[in-house]
């Protein structure tokens, strides 16, 4: 039987409690629920008004994988959907606006994703998006030093950015900005990305191309496109263990030098909470603002 629980006045199906999801750690699907009930305060700021793709892994990260952007079946008629435009016409998605939507796409099993422009505003960027990606042999070590570089090629042109870890081997580095139409932002992106090459060649790559990417950072400029998703901060990811996108500070970037240093999982979420607060909450708060040139 499938416990019922009530979360904000609703009624949410939690099911399968003790499956172990991720079987390196023991962690279960409880703690996966439990995590996300408890990350909710920095979490769902990031979600709102953005309609989410879920990356579902049922069985865990090394079971079956699936990408659902339509509202998935069987959807409470109390979680928010909206139609969004799609180059094959338009569709809808979910978007996870309060706890008790949250914990009902928890019980999923799922990454969340989200754009780069809030609904209503489809296709016009709110914010900038650099996924750096190594290739073998480099790690995070190496992301670090070319997020250091784009830091300081955004603030050239008065733009502030801010840095989570992607979960997996990268980091992304993430800006607010005047809304301005997908297309340029991909545009602007993809300079600084190449711009980055020129400079740091030994290290980064811009084109996607994997047989160039050996022991150097992809700089993924495309995920500003209308079209695209990146992993929202704070979400747990389809990985041996469970990882955490996490918000980290510039002084950790900076100091990093080995892959441990910046490899976050659910249970160290609570102390950097703790200390920290949401090193991503200027992205909410409308202030620090940049301007794409």
């Amino acid at each position: 039987m499938t416990p019922i629980t009530e979360v904000e006045g609703r009624r949410v199906a939690l099911s399968n409690l003790d499956k172990v999801l991720y079987p390196a750690t023991g962690f279960t699907k409880g703690e996966v629920l439990h995590y996300y009930a408890t990350t909710a305060d920095v979490l769902l700021p990031h979600l709102r008004d953005r309609p989410v793709s879920f990356l579902r892994y049922p069985d865990g990260p090394d079971g079956q994988r699936f990408f659902t952007k339509n509202v998935p079946p069987g959807t409470p008629d109390w979680v928010t959907t909206a139609e969004v435009p799609r180059s094959e016409g338009p569709a809808r998605m979910v978007l996870v606006q309060d706890l008790a939507s949250l914990m009902w796409a928890a019980n999923l099993v799922t990454e969340f994703h989200t754009p780069q422009w809030v609904i209503g505003a489809a296709g016009l960027a709110d914010r900038l998006v650099f996924d750096l990606d190594p290739g073998v042999p480099a790690t995070v070590v190496e992301c670090c030093e070319v997020a250091l570089w784009l830091r300081e090629r955004l603030a050239v042109d008065g733009i502030s950015a801010y840095v989570k870890t992607s979960g997996a081997k990268g980091l992304h580095l993430l800006a607010g900005v005047v809304p301005v139409s997908s297309e340029r932002a991909v545009s602007y992106a993809k300079e600084l990305a190449v711009e980055a090459e020129a400079a740091l060649p030994r290290l980064v790559v811009h084109r996607m191309t994997r047989s160039l990417r050996a022991g150097k950072v992809f700089v993924d400029w495309s995920q500003n496109a209308a079209r695209k998703t990146t992993a929202t901060a704070y979400t747990l990811r389809a990985r041996g263990e469970p990882g955490v996108s996490a918000p980290v500070t510039w002084e950790e970037v900076g100091a990093c030098r080995s892959v441990r240093q910046l490899d976050f999982v659910a249970p160290d979420m609570g102390v950097r909470l703790a200390e920290y607060g949401d090193l991503l909450g200027a992205l909410l708060d409308g202030g620090r603002v940049g301007v794409v040139p």
